[in-house]
């Protein structure tokens, strides 16, 4: 039933939680775990700090994918990786259309009220608009 799982991580506590279930999917269903972490370009400043804040991010990115793809081959689960830039919720969507993945699972740092509100939340964005399932896996001892 799901032979492409979608795990899109930003390396926090959230993403390592929701991994495990992600690896506990994979391993039921044979499925290879797609890997996605993104760049958020959104909230990039002047262009003088951008180069490098831009080169920083998409070191701290490649590592958490490179950190997550040996935790998922630990495994034995299949893997494919991929970072991106641009506005986290908009190149899950996009990648999880293009690779056609059957399943999302993804980290919540359970936001609620105001703060979701005012921050927005990424995984509620895609919860709302992705044509595949979404797993939301909250992180141990948020309320």
């Amino acid at each position: 039933m799901y032979d492409d799982i979608l795990f899109p991580t930003d390396g926090s506590d959230g993403a390592d939680e929701a991994l495990a279930h992600a690896l506990e999917l994979a391993a039921t269903h044979d499925a290879t775990i797609h890997v996605l972490s993104v760049v958020d370009s959104t909230y990039l400043g002047s262009a003088a700090a951008e180069a490098t804040t831009i080169e920083s991010l998409q070191e701290q990115t490649e590592q958490v994918i490179d950190e997550t793809i040996d935790d998922i081959a630990a495994h034995g689960a299949a893997v494919v990786a991929e970072h991106r830039m641009g506005d986290p919720y908009e190149e899950i969507i996009d990648y999880a259309e293009t690779a056609g993945v059957d399943m999302i699972v993804m980290g919540t740092h359970g936001r609620s009220g105001l703060d979701r509100f005012l921050l927005g939340s990424v995984t509620e964005k895609v919860v709302r608009t992705a044509d595949a399932p979404v797993l939301t896996v909250r992180l141990s001892g948020d309320t």
